[in-house]
């Protein structure tokens, strides 16, 4: 790749003239910048500095692996971090004990990484050795979402939101909202979702309860969930700014559509 950059532009001229390695180009970028998103800083050093063939192991062995795209997850985020070192640790920590918070904890990990194959297969397995584990059972209900399963993660979420309705922070009830609203149940959906702001002012769920007062042309009450995301994040901290980059971009589009 680097190629491009060198020498008398010969090579930049035969790049751009010819489709099939135009394509292949865009491709090894599209791979490299997935690589960088998802921190995997040697697969991208591969990838965007030497050719093609490295990108098409990523996609087989990493991309795809994971289910698609990082974005599934993006905005969507459970509480907590991940670094590459911490999945060595785990990983050690199930092949000597075996326990299923050390598999609800890797599977967090993956599921934050949009790596969504290997996150439900760590919620399973952490089931398995404790069915009752809440978070586990509202966790692997969210992967299953994301995976667009929401009726297999229906009966997962609403039996936590039942046990603890502030679960995570409200994130399991949000999932449940959201769950309702994948399989077409508007009305129950919203009711979730206003029940969620009764306590939290997630801008995620001020969006998404939004879309769906636009959808039942309820365009005052959506108006006022979307002003609320937008003005407070002008006072917000640069970390929640960050967090929210997403719902603020939505929020702002439906503004405008909704006159």
């Amino acid at each position: 790749m680097l190629d491009v950059f060198t020498g008398d532009g010969s090579y930049l001229q035969y790049v751009l003239s010819s489709p099939l390695v135009l394509v292949g180009l865009i491709f090894q970028l599209w791979m490299g910048i997935d690589a960088v998103r998802r921190r995997e800083w040697l697969w991208a050093f591969f990838i965007l500095f030497f050719s093609v063939f490295s990108a098409l192991l990523y996609f087989f062995m990493v991309y795809r692996a994971a289910g698609g795209s990082g974005l599934a997850t993006r905005g969507f985020e459970l509480p907590g971090a991940h670094s590459r070192r911490r999945i060595k640790e785990l990983q050690a920590q199930i092949h000597h004990l075996d326990k299923p918070h050390h598999h609800q904890q890797l599977g967090d990990i993956y599921f934050q990484q949009g790596k969504l194959d290997l996150a439900e297969k760590h919620y399973r397995a952490s089931l398995e050795r404790d069915p009752a584990d809440r978070d586990a059972r509202a966790h692997l209900g969210q992967c299953l979402l994301r995976k667009k399963k929401p009726a297999e993660a229906r009966p997962l979420l609403e039996a936590v939101v039942q046990e603890d309705p502030k679960h995570d922070y409200g994130h399991t009830r949000m999932a449940l909202a959201e769950t309702y609203s994948a399989e077409g149940h508007t009305d129950a959906a919203i009711q979730v979702w206003e029940r969620v702001l009764e306590n939290y002012s997630y801008s995620r769920a001020r969006v998404q309860l939004a879309e769906l007062y636009l959808a039942k042309g309820e365009k005052e009450k959506a108006r006022e969930q979307l002003r609320e995301v937008i003005d407070t994040d002008a006072y917000a901290p640069a970390f929640d700014r960050k967090r929210n980059r997403v719902w603020v971009k939505r929020a702002k589009r439906l503004v405008r559509s909704a006159g």
